[in-house]
């Protein structure tokens, strides 16, 4: 038996570099998915920056909530550069090859600003938690220097949780074939390539999609505290001033938990592609529309700002 495992082991072949395959190998749905994520990169970066633009520029969205909004926004076109420039690059490129440094430094970035984005979302939500509370005293609550603290620990966090992905990832020998049937190195195809037992790193991994639940829960908080206003006015309009984020946190965790806490048995490639596009791809996409499209203090601060910019001189 031990003999038959060493030859096993000298047959193996260790891969080096990566091959993705995006999502198609077909030239003319190539050129229809170039022209559609180019199109939907521009608009990410433009409603992204913008916003934060926007932000700034109007002293009225000078407050806590803005200035996580503003952040958010700030994050998200970082978190879709790690992706969209790859797709792009892949889309019109007969070389797909990515090297092991290559793969675990996408993998790095996107496991950090992914874990950023999930702290940052739960300080956005003890935001609107203790604006719902506690609106006599919100700007007591949440002065300048907290919030900045808050922002910075997000990161912290997140590029903790990346160092660990990162440290236990590429601890393993991948051997065999080195097609990953994906449109940017993750943690799931890297382990189905695995030639070493990943049943460790698999417990670490649940232990991290464990922490990213607990953050789930707190809005919870968020919702018990509107049932237990009285009037149903105050709960609408309590409810208008979380909905957005709601929407954003439901969109982003939605999707992360639905793929890195399903049985494997259950992932095809291009179900998990499908529905890693929602948080690597559509998330930073509607964030600004979310946070903008039925936001009264949004649109005044746009008239404002483009009013100062067109009138005549």
């Amino acid at each position: 038996m031990l003999m038959k495992m060493m030859e096993v082991e000298d047959n193996w072949t260790l891969v080096t570099d990566f091959v993705l395959f995006g999502f198609t190998r077909d030239p003319f749905l190539q050129k229809i998915f170039f022209v559609l994520f180019l199109v939907s990169y521009t608009i990410t970066l433009t409603g992204n920056l913008g916003l934060v633009a926007l932000i700034y520029l109007d002293s009225h969205l000078h407050t806590p909530m803005y200035f996580f909004v503003g952040s958010l926004s700030f994050l998200d076109v970082w978190y879709s550069s790690v992706y969209t420039p790859r797709i792009l690059s892949d889309c019109v490129s007969k070389n797909n090859h990515m090297s092991l440094a290559g793969c675990a430094a996408q993998l790095f970035f996107s496991a950090g600003l992914a874990y950023s984005e999930c702290f940052l979302l739960a300080f956005m939500a003890y935001d609107r938690y203790v604006a719902i509370c506690n609106p006599l005293l919100y700007t007591t609550a949440m002065p300048k220097k907290l919030c900045i603290q808050l922002v910075v620990g997000a990161y912290a966090a997140g590029f903790a949780n990346a160092i660990a992905h990162i440290s236990n990832t590429f601890r393993l020998r991948f051997c065999g074939n080195n097609v990953i049937n994906h449109y940017f190195c993750d943690v799931l195809p890297l382990l189905k390539m695995s030639c070493d037992d990943i049943g460790f790193y698999e417990v670490i991994l649940t232990a991290l999609i464990g922490s990213t639940a607990v953050i789930v829960k707190s809005y919870v908080g968020i919702v018990a505290a509107i049932i237990r206003i009285r009037s149903a006015a105050g709960r609408r309009k309590a409810f208008s001033t979380c909905s957005a984020h709601l929407v954003s946190v439901s969109l982003f965790y939605g999707t992360m938990l639905i793929i890195y806490s399903t049985p494997n048995s259950y992932h095809t490639p291009n179900w998990d592609k499908t529905n890693a596009l929602f948080y690597t791809v559509v998330n930073p996409l509607v964030n600004p529309l979310i946070y903008s499209l039925r936001n009264k203090d949004v649109k005044a601060a746009f008239k404002k700002v483009w009013g100062r910019f067109t009138a005549p001189k």
